[in-house]
């Protein structure tokens, strides 16, 4: 059996991922040399993490919301969710509020690298596409961080 490789302009490179994701989706992208990582830095761009349990909740009411396309990077290995998100989250002036979040492992990105998934193969599978970037949309980080805080337990004052 002969195996033929695909023409080039029809394998996805980090370069040409790259290009879709500046392009058709207004991502900042950058891809590193040396491993073909895809990444952004975060500002204009923002996001929330979470664990994966809390976010399966979250995208369940930003649907219910029609809240749509939401960009959601998997992370397989530490069972998180990252949604990326319009850079609108203003801090918290609650310290219960904060340390609600701080507990339930919610994380605030505002600054420094946000990594994307890359189709170069990548043997540790670090992070996936749970629902993919595909146009310049992203939800309002304030509305995504509202939904997670809604989803996660009250506690009782101590």
């Amino acid at each position: 059996m002969i195996h033929i490789s695909p023409p080039a302009a029809y394998t996805e490179t980090p370069r040409s991922r790259c290009e879709f994701y500046r392009h058709e989706c207004a991502l900042p992208t950058v891809i590193d040399p040396d491993t073909g990582q895809i990444t952004m830095k975060a500002g204009f761009v923002g996001a929330v993490m979470m664990p994966a349990e809390l976010a399966r909740q979250v995208k369940t009411t930003l649907d219910v919301r029609g809240v749509a396309p939401l960009p959601i990077i998997g992370h397989p290995r530490s069972n998180m969710w990252t949604f990326l998100v319009r850079s609108d989250i203003r801090p918290l002036g609650d310290p219960v509020e904060v340390a609600r979040l701080w507990r339930a492992r919610v994380v605030v990105i505002r600054e420094g690298d946000i990594a994307l998934p890359s189709p170069v193969p990548d043997s540790l599978m670090a992070r996936t596409w749970i629902s993919p970037a595909i146009s310049k949309f992203r939800p309002s980080g304030t509305v995504v961080l509202e939904c997670a805080r809604a989803c996660l337990p009250r506690q009782l004052p101590r």
